[in-house]
């Protein structure tokens, strides 16, 4: 008997169902916390009612390289195609993380040949992947460390910042806890 199953992903947990292939009989229904215990009971469960095929709103991640590496086909489904099958199944348009996972385990009986599965990647590419994460935090870090220098800078001596730098500079003082202090004079 081999089951499939929608998972609405999220930062914290995540909305599993599962339902055999052929019948469509609810075998789980679930919330497994994001982390490595969680994740392992999730595919503990994969594994225990066979299933051969998840759908899942994210193409990428760890929760969806667990499951390739898991011999799981994951099918991934743009968000905004997951809002517009809801109509499908509900009359009312209201949304919650277990309904969602309805949806992605339905159109995943029902309409998987729609969407392409997801490859398992080689070392090369996973590598590649984490460098570029780090990147782009790096890149995050730095752009606001820049925003909240010329904000300090602004508050210093407002000439000599380019009016640019000022539109950053302002959305920072509005974030940073410390831009009271320095607006008021130096720290105590």
């Amino acid at each position: 008997m081999a089951g499939i199953c929608g998972i609405d992903w999220a930062d914290e947990w995540h909305d599993v169902r599962v339902v055999n292939s052929e019948t469509g009989e609810l075998l789980v229904e679930e919330r497994f916390p994001h982390d490595e215990a969680g994740i392992r009971r999730l595919l503990a469960a994969l594994s225990e009612h066979e299933v051969e095929r998840a759908t899942i709103e994210r193409p990428n991640g760890l929760l969806v390289g667990r499951l390739l590496a898991a011999g799981v086909t994951v099918v991934a489904i743009h968000p905004n195609q997951v809002k517009a099958a809801r109509e499908r199944f509900r009359a009312a348009g209201g949304k919650s993380d277990r309904f969602d996972a309805f949806v992605l385990c339905e159109l995943c009986r029902t309409d998987a040949h729609r969407f392409p599965a997801l490859c398992p990647q080689g070392d090369e590419t996973l590598a590649l992947q984490a460098l570029c994460r780090t990147r782009e935090d790096l890149v995050e870090t730095r752009v606001g460390s820049t925003s909240c220098s010329s904000g300090c800078a602004r508050r210093r001596s407002p000439s000599s910042v380019k009016p640019s730098s000022r539109r950053a500079a302002k959305s920072c003082s509005r974030s940073s806890p410390a831009s009271s202090q320095w607006s008021r004079g130096s720290p105590s």
